[in-house]
């Protein structure tokens, strides 16, 4: 077997489950897999479902294993609830199978399932996530999982019995429940309190999930029947509001009535119009697919919950094993209240790669370990994420990097299949959201900037600096608020200038004489930073005092007044390449 060489949790994951598998089944494909409900947007709380089988398959796949990563897609959940925005009237398919329900009113899709898993699919592929997609629903409407259906209800008593240690025993037990429930509640309340509002969306998006999200055991609507482990849908209103009555084990005849007034008995064998309760689907699946490994969220920690019943049910009833892998914690977000308020939901993986680009947000998930949270920016924080990532790029190329920030880079950049597209020119992020902003977008002046900020080694082309040039722009006009745009002035203030002092005076003098020596990104942030020192009578070299800090910081201040009405604004070597050389002299000297 090949041993990690590397330190980072994804390679740690990779030795458990190589050394699991040869376990379970020498020389066979190596199982990893997840699971997603396209109930509704897939945000990027769930993408962590998918990422940390997709690194860890990835890393299998590098050391030469066979190894194959599924997507469930549970298509065939049941539909819960009208999300807000959707007219009221699509509640009359609460029950039916979301591949039964309508897509939301003007999608091209043919069903909801459809129109929620195909923007998700597509950043998949962006991303450099190969998965293996398994539709629920053609699953169970074709029969591949009959011998499964039949064996639970054969074995429907074992399940209810497994089941049953999770159930409440007596009132001793129930007041233990509720007592650990209200505690539980409290946390979770409290922990709320401390989100914004875009983060307690995105909690409780992820809390809702997926078909676990019931925790259905299948005990509810038995009636004096006994248990069953299988749920029909009514083959009159499509829905799953039915009670089974009565079932045979020799003939497979199975009766069930529905609460919209339908009835029928039907032969299990033949019978595809259903399935088995969540908490008896999951465990059966990971004997199906012999999966090795398996992540889960936080909602699946508690005693009862279905990953720990599962458990219980894979080994003892469908003789297999349950896979190893993490409990995953919270993805949050920093700057989504205007994306919540537009588009009604937490953000998706499509919506991050419209701001960032796919090595980055990889590299968001690789670098952390999965019990660990952390948050993706949508607002000025992005700024310091991608200094970050170039920061780390550079001591990648100088070999000054640390082995588990290296492979996280690696894992980022490229898979077992190859490197991911990258910007030719990576120029910083920050810059080009500047660029950006205060252009309007506009390519020629874009250009005219960009070839400025290095004129050693000038771009040719706006290409050159794509798509983290796209991203960028994506980003000034979709996350900056109208009021936080750069405008340039189009008048000089002359009431501003007109009261400027004796030494305002001369240190706009010593920036104006020294634009043409200076005119570059380098260059003008040495000239920025050095007026106050040469006015102080300091070497532009000299590092800064505390004194010296406050008296560039007013500086800064006025520059902006004059340029751009605001005390603040883009960084000032940006701006100033922006604004071009003529306006600055016309906008500093009136």
């Amino acid at each position: 077997m090949a041993q990690s060489t590397e330190t980072d949790w994804v390679s740690r994951f990779a030795d458990e489950v190589i050394a699991e598998a040869e376990r379970r089944a020498p020389g066979k494909p190596i199982v990893c897999a997840s699971g997603l409900s396209p109930s509704g947007p897939i945000h990027l709380g769930n993408l962590r479902e998918v990422m940390t089988p997709h690194l860890v398959a990835d890393e299998i796949k590098r050391r030469g294993y066979d190894c194959v990563h599924i997507l469930s897609w549970d298509d065939y959940d049941r539909f819960r609830k009208v999300p807000a925005g959707i007219d009221p009237s699509w509640s009359e398919h609460i029950g039916k199978p979301l591949t039964s329900v309508p897509a939301p009113p003007g999608s091209e899709y043919a069903n909801w399932a459809e129109h929620f898993k195909a923007p998700m699919a597509a950043a998949l592929e962006e991303l450099g996530i190969e998965v293996r997609g398994i539709s629920q629903t053609l699953q169970y409407t074709s029969g591949a999982y009959r011998d499964q259906i039949l064996f639970a209800m054969r074995e429907r008593e074992r399940i209810d019995a497994v089941l049953d240690r999770y159930r409440t025993k007596d009132k001793a037990a129930t007041q233990g429940r509720v007592t650990q429930q209200a505690q539980e509640s409290k946390k979770l309340q409290q922990k709320k309190a401390k989100l914004d509002e875009a983060e307690a969306a995105a909690a409780e998006a992820a809390a809702e999930g997926s078909g676990a999200a019931s925790e259905d055991d299948g005990s509810a609507g038995a009636g004096g029947a006994g248990y069953f482990p299988y749920k029909p849908y009514c083959s009159n209103c499509d829905r799953d509001l039915t009670t089974v009555t009565a079932y045979d084990d020799e003939s497979t005849e199975l009766a069930y009535t529905c609460r919209c007034g339908f009835g029928e008995t039907v032969l299990l064998s033949e019978h595809n119009r259903g399935k088995l309760v969540w908490k008896v689907d999951w465990p059966m699946r990971w004997a199906y697919e012999g999966v090795v490994f398996e992540p889960s969220g936080v909602d699946h920690s508690s005693p009862g919950s279905s990953y720990v019943v599962g458990g219980q049910l894979v080994k003892e009833v469908f003789g297999g094993e349950q896979p190893i892998g993490p409990m995953y914690a919270f993805v949050g977000i920093s700057g989504m209240a205007k994306m919540s308020s537009s588009k009604g939901g937490v953000p998706t993986p499509g919506d991050a790669l419209e701001i960032m680009e796919a090595p980055l947000l990889r590299w968001l998930y690789a670098r952390r370990k999965p019990n660990q949270s952390f948050k993706i920016a949508f607002d000025q924080e992005i700024q310091r994420l991608y200094d970050e990532w170039d920061a780390l790029e550079r001591r990648i190329d100088a070999g000054t990097a640390q082995p588990a920030d290296s492979a996280a880079h690696s894992r980022a950049t490229r898979t077992a299949a190859g490197e991911l597209p990258r910007t030719p020119r990576p120029l910083p992020y920050r810059t080009l959201a500047s660029v950006a902003d205060i252009t309007t977008g506009d390519p020629r002046q874009t250009l005219r900037i960009l070839r400025e900020l290095d004129p050693a080694n000038p771009i040719d082309t706006l290409d050159e600096a794509r798509p983290r040039l796209d991203r960028a722009q994506n980003w000034i006009t979709t996350h900056v608020p109208a009021e936080q745009r750069t405008r340039v002035r189009e008048e000089p203030d002359t009431e501003l200038l007109d009261g400027l002092d004796d030494s305002e005076r001369e240190s706009l003098r010593l920036l104006l004489d020294g634009l043409d020596d200076h005119w570059s990104l380098d260059g003008l942030t040495a000239l920025v930073y050095g007026v106050p020192k040469i006015q102080a009578g300091l070497d532009p070299d000299a590092k800064p005092t505390p004194e010296l800090k406050v008296a560039q910081r007013g500086f800064f201040a006025l520059l902006y007044r004059l340029l751009v009405g605001r005390d603040t604004g883009p960084r000032l070597p940006t701006l100033l390449l922006a604004v071009g050389a003529d306006r600055v002299r016309e906008l500093l000297d009136g």
